[in-house]
């Protein structure tokens, strides 16, 4: 995973550090998705379990830790579960029309390895504490694709 960001030291003086969450043993969730403007398989519905690593940068808190865990986890766990579309897919409407809407996750773009790791660090960075400073996301699909933003 590559870092974005400013690093080095606070204004107070302490050094910043980075927490990696799911390094040797990945995050992982099942979900859904479909590529429609795919010209192969992809386009149909499936699911992979996907495999979620994070790392964030930031100065140690009051806590004793850059963040906690469980802040990270909360945000990947949103999808566990769910089928990610591509809003204006008419699957959004079915599933609405079935009861399940709550079982989408409504993405403005593809739901891709790579779109989804820039949207999981996009909701990253809104919901963790201004003591961070970067944010990396690496989402596997499978063995062969990996996608970090």
């Amino acid at each position: 995973m590559t870092r974005r960001g400013r690093s080095g030291s606070d204004a107070a003086g302490g050094e910043e550090r980075t927490l990696v969450v799911g390094g040797d043993r990945p995050i992982r969730i099942s979900a859904g998705h479909r590529l429609r403007h795919h010209d192969g398989k992809c386009s149909r519905p499936h699911g992979h379990n996907y495999e979620i690593r994070v790392e964030v940068t930031g100065r140690l808190r009051e806590e004793g830790w850059v963040v906690d865990k469980g802040d990270i986890t909360a945000v990947i766990s949103e999808w566990d579960h769910r089928f990610l579309l591509e809003r204006g897919d008419p699957l959004v409407e079915a599933f609405e029309a079935s009861g399940d809407g709550d079982a989408t996750v409504v993405l403005e773009r593809p739901p891709t390895a790579e779109v989804m790791a820039v949207v999981l660090e996009e909701k990253m960075r809104e919901s963790l504490p201004e003591t961070v400073s970067d944010v990396a996301v690496e989402v596997s699909e499978t063995s062969e694709l990996r996608a970090t933003y």
